[in-house]
């Protein structure tokens, strides 16, 4: 799906839904929105790994160890106020090859803010990664994926595309490390995207789930590569 107001076709195409495809709920996620992509058109087996609410001094070094040691990319959706405490770690993550993107500043629930706030969520998180990485972000992922008409609009306008989720690994539910890895094995498919944390509590499950279904998913020809505007 284009970007509201107008992107380019080969602008928008990695980022179209797949149609009938809708996001598995996530921590208190809305229904999924039908401007917002979670099965990206692909006609190889990619998929894409993506990591909320970073980032974590212990847990973002700790999964980039394991995206390296696999060398594949992944995409880190970052809280504008953890970029801010750990500047560097969006220098690690860029430097790695991945994608840094919004996750907004505090991680409101958008349509809960009227859109001065959303602005400023988004606004501030956006001008934080430019100021760090000499870029700013052309993608967000809404908190809890809430995204309203009104905040997709401010989205747009900041020159961001909206991003959700097929696969929930769940980890955010602590599970444990074997559930993590059966999550996301069982539910795996080509174009998917993967959510999963590094920040926003103990990481530690999602780390030992990563480096377990990673090299299964290469052994069975999947690849995780970046989204990309």
């Amino acid at each position: 799906m284009p970007r509201r107001g107008g992107a380019s076709t080969a602008e928008a195409f990695r980022l179209r839904p797949m149609a009938g495809e809708p996001s598995l709920s996530g921590p208190g996620a809305s229904p999924p929105h039908p401007e917002v992509a979670h099965v990206l058109s692909t006609d190889r087996r990619e998929i894409f790994l993506t990591f909320d609410d970073g980032p974590h001094p212990r847990y973002t070094p700790e999964i980039l160890r394991v995206l390296r040691r696999h060398a594949t990319q992944a995409t880190f959706f970052v809280i504008g106020e953890r970029a801010a405490a750990f500047p560097g770690l969006l220098r690690d993550i860029a430097d790695q090859g991945h994608v840094v993107a919004n996750h907004t500043w505090t991680h409101p629930q958008l349509p809960t803010l009227p859109p001065g706030a959303v602005r400023s969520e988004l606004g501030r998180t956006s001008s934080l990664i430019d100021d760090v990485l000499g870029t700013a972000p052309t993608l967000a992922r809404a908190p809890y994926g809430a995204w309203d008409d009104p905040s997709l609009d401010i989205c747009n306008e900041l020159g961001m595309s909206p991003v959700g989720w097929a696969v929930d690994s769940e980890d955010w539910t602590s599970p444990g490390v074997p559930e993590i890895v059966d999550t996301v094995m069982a539910e795996i498919r080509p174009g998917a995207i993967v959510l999963s944390h590094d920040g926003g509590g103990g990481r530690g499950q999602t780390v030992g789930a990563l480096d377990r279904y990673l090299p299964r998913l290469l052994d069975d020809g999947y690849r995780p590569v970046r989204i990309t505007p």
